[in-house]
């Protein structure tokens, strides 16, 4: 059987789900077939994505490719990191602390409260009127 050339992992963030193919070489991170700076214009969300790869200081060393739906910008943006870390830590057992001592290898398993019966919200009552 053929040697794997690639490391895939899965990585969650609320309703977000982001599938991580890591593969040698280039530098790239193309999500759902886009550049990752055109699908994430914000800063912010482009620092998430590329925080694992900082600190391992492999951003030079593996190519990522990333199909994740679902959730919003922030979630999806967190779930490829999530993704990516997790991918990093099947390249090479030793990043495991460093990426876990930055919460990255933690799946966030935040959602949101559903809305309950006679509630306006999760937890939101209506006003209590004493006449």
């Amino acid at each position: 059987m053929a040697k794997q050339n690639y490391y895939q992992k899965t990585g969650r963030r609320k309703t977000a789900v982001a599938q991580v193919r890591l593969t040698e070489g280039g530098g790239a991170i193309i999500v759902n077939g886009v550049p990752h700076e055109e699908m994430f214009p914000r800063l912010a969300h482009r620092q998430a994505i590329e925080r694992p790869l900082m600190l391992t200081q492999s951003q030079d060393k593996y190519s990522v490719m990333v199909k994740v739906a679902g959730g919003g910008v922030t979630g999806q943006s967190e779930a490829i990191a999530h993704g990516i870390a997790r991918a990093l830590v099947e390249t090479d057992e030793k990043l495991k602390p460093a990426l876990r001592q930055n919460g990255l290898l933690t799946r966030d398993s935040r959602v949101k409260e559903r809305k309950k019966p006679g509630l306006k919200r999760a937890r939101k009552a209506p006003q209590y009127t004493k006449r």
